[in-house]
This record gives structure tokens, sequence and C-alpha cells, in this order.
């Protein structure tokens, strides 16, 4: 069964960007550090990195991201969907607008107009319908707005934080909306970050 996961990285105070995000700065002031943990050596930052990299069947994004991503400043061979990992899966964006250039042609974009759901929809068949076992999963990478949303609609089965040891003081929140039930399946502590997997019980519609 494909599941719907939200996977992002937040700081202590639940900040998923630091002050004044934007195309030019993608994680606003002090936001690199929520990242660390995505290019570290410690082994098991490692192993958590590749195998949600390696099992996302579909990323579904936010307009804001997309644009940081694709801008001139975002991914390139090197560094992409899961850091150095730059995987290629499906990738869907929710806009109002979809955009008239893109500069990561290569990469496999669908652009979504009717909000977050049908995003989700369409993530999900292109996983069930490329992955012969069922076993790749949707991923939600962010921003934190579309996570929220979704989590909000009762979209989302798991949430995989990697809880960062910064405090930002302002940015973007991850939660804004409705209360969510939460069952605590993992904690793991490394030298960058605690990674946290809960599994979503309760929220606001489904």
């Amino acid at each position: 069964m494909t599941r719907i996961i939200a996977d992002i990285s937040m700081s202590v105070d639940g900040f998923v960007t630091g002050p004044d995000p934007g195309p030019q700065n993608g994680l606003g002031t002090g936001g690199d550090a929520l990242h660390t943990w995505a290019f570290s050596d410690d082994p098991e930052d490692q192993r958590i990195l590749q195998t949600a990299t390696s099992r996302s069947g579909a990323v579904v994004m936010g307009r804001n991201l997309f644009d940081v991503v694709d801008g001139p400043g975002g991914w390139d061979d090197t560094v992409g969907y899961g850091a150095t990992e730059a995987a290629t899966p499906p990738f869907v964006v929710v806009t109002s607008t979809p955009p008239t250039d893109i500069r990561l042609t290569h990469l496999d974009w669908t652009f979504v107009t009717t909000g977050p759901s049908d995003a989700v929809a369409v993530a999900r068949d292109r996983v069930e319908a490329a992955a012969s076992d069922n076993d790749l999963d949707v991923v939600l990478m962010g921003g934190g707005a579309l996570i929220g949303s979704a989590l909000a609609a009762g979209l989302v089965d798991v949430l995989s934080l990697h809880l960062a040891p910064v405090v930002l003081g302002s940015g973007t929140p991850l939660f804004t909306s409705a209360p969510c039930g939460l069952e605590q399946q993992s904690v793991i502590a490394t030298s960058t970050a605690t990674h946290l997997t809960y599994d979503v019980t309760a929220t606001g519609a489904r």
C-alpha cells in the first residue's frame, strides 16, 4: 500500500525556514542549519537519507519550493532531491499557475492547479503505475504551508521530522492549522539531528 509521508526538517522552535525566505534565500536567514544532517558524514544520517530517498516513488512540493529548487542557485547535478543523492523521482508541484520556463528540464515535472488533494492523487497514481510491488511512497517534501494543509486535510499517513538543534526565532512555522493525533514510531538521535517518525492517527478530515 502506498503511504503518504510528510518529510521535513524543523528547528527546535518549530520553523522549517529561517526569517525572510525567498527564491534567492530558500531556507531563510540561518535556515541552512536545518539541513546539516542531510550532508553529514554520520553513518546513521546517511542511512536515513538514503532509505527515504530510495523509497520515494513520487514527490509533492509547493510552488515556493519549486521556485527555489528550479532557480539559478537551486538543484544541480550534484545536489538535488535527497541532497547529494540527487535522485530523480517524478515531481508534482501544487501551484495556481504553472511556470512558463523550467530550468531543470531533465526532471519529470507535473503541475497541479486544483490543490494538494489532487496533487497527492496524481502522485499516488504515478507511484502505483510504476511500482510493481507498490512498495514506494509519496513524499510531501514541503514547504511548510503545503505540509500543514495536507495534515489538516487528512492526506498524510506518516510524519517524518528531522529536528535540528537550532532555535531560529522566526521564519515559516510548520504547525499553524488543525490539530492532529500522532503515534510515535521511532526516535533516532544522531550527531546532527533527532529523527522522529509518527503515524498520523487523526486529523481534521480523511
